[in-house]
């Protein structure tokens, strides 16, 4: 991150949302030739990162945050480029709500999304959030069941969800789409089904630069929502293939083709670990946690990474894959395996975000 310039705003947080120490400041980035990567450390929830290419006469805003005071801070700090080049187009790179729930504040540009994005889309909500974190928290902490309820609560407690009003994008696309905007060459790569089932990447040729959103989680355990894995180490491997020398993740810092290098080798291990304990018939529970707490996971790299209670997800998602599954978990199963991803945090009292971890 030393290599570039934080350009904005003047002041940063001494700590982050979660009340880390910041591995880098929060803030825009100049990449040169008028792009920009508003970097939020240290990459756990919520905790994105977006893009701004900015044009002689207009800009183009790559995702938005995950709540209105975020996203509007955000912006404020990147007035002194928008209201030379006013934001005429947002791309939501895919449905987590943290890379499109600030839309309402940028009224008058065309928002674009895959299509398979916006049917996803469709189907997440606040309300959600706010009932998961705001109210199944302190509701289980209140009947005793503090470890979960306390992970809960904590994984959305810097957000504001009660805020949002969720606007969809007005334009769709499939598989790819260019654009001349704001002065340059954009492609938008569709990636997914992998973190979502609507993933695509931002790829400014001339300039060398991606924005690969969700796809790359840099110092951050990555999440598989919808999978399979086998399309994720796809997109990876397209991405290798790209002449691209800065490529900004959709959580934790600028990175280059060696971050995308770890993240493969994350998803080539927990693949090749997963499908292990699955032969051996061991619950998909069991297994994550067996994997977390063992020697081998520990010696990796990764495992360092932030919030790596993820690989319970993980490993839910490998599983229904090999079970033949092709639908995605409905909403009681979605929380049972969250609730056994907040036990198993609990197990990993070293990990980040400290604070979603009872001490």
């Amino acid at each position: 991150m030393d290599k570039w310039k934080r350009v904005a705003p003047e002041h940063v947080p001494p700590k982050t949302r979660f009340q880390e120490t910041p591995k880098y400041e929060q803030g825009l980035y100049d990449l040169g030739q008028g792009i920009y990567a508003w970097m939020v450390p240290n990459g756990s929830w919520g905790e994105n990162n977006t893009g701004l290419i900015v044009g002689k006469d207009a800009s183009l805003l790559i995702d938005t945050q995950w709540d209105i005071r975020y996203t509007q801070a955000m912006l404020d700090a990147m007035r002194p480029w928008t209201d030379a080049s006013p934001l005429t187009t947002v791309v939501n790179t895919h449905a987590d709500g943290d890379h499109w729930w600030g839309n309402q504040l940028v009224p008058n540009a065309e928002i674009i999304t895959s299509q398979a994005c916006y049917n996803e889309m469709t189907h997440i909500k606040p309300a959600s959030m706010i009932l998961l974190g705001k109210r199944l928290g302190p509701l289980l902490s209140f009947f005793g069941i503090r470890k979960v309820g306390h992970w809960f609560q904590n994984m959305v407690a810097p957000y504001h969800f009660e805020e949002v009003m969720p606007v969809l994008p007005s334009r769709r696309f499939e598989n790819s789409l260019s654009l001349e905007a704001a002065g340059h060459e954009i492609h938008l790569i569709e990636m997914g089904p992998a973190h979502t089932q609507g993933d695509f990447v931002v790829y400014l040729p001339k300039e060398k630069v991606l924005f690969a959103a969700d796809i790359l989680f840099i110092g951050s355990t990555p999440v598989m929502w919808a999978g399979p894995v086998e399309n994720w180490l796809a997109a990876l491997d397209k991405i290798l293939d790209m002449k691209v020398d800065v490529i900004v993740p959709g959580h934790g810092p600028i990175t280059d083709q060696n971050g995308v290098k770890a993240v493969k080798n994350y998803w080539t291990f927990v693949q090749d670990e997963v499908r292990k304990r699955f032969d051996a018939g061991m619950s998909a529970e069991k297994a994550a946690t067996d994997i977390a707490l063992g020697k081998d996971f520990a010696g990796q790299p990764f495992a360092g990474w932030n919030s790596p209670e993820r690989l319970m997800t993980n490993t839910h998602t490998i599983y229904r894959q090999l079970q033949g599954r092709t639908d995605a978990p409905k909403v009681p199963e979605l929380i049972s395996i969250m609730w056994k991803q907040a036990l198993l945090a609990h197990q990993l009292p070293n990990a980040q975000p400290a604070v979603m971890r009872l001490r």
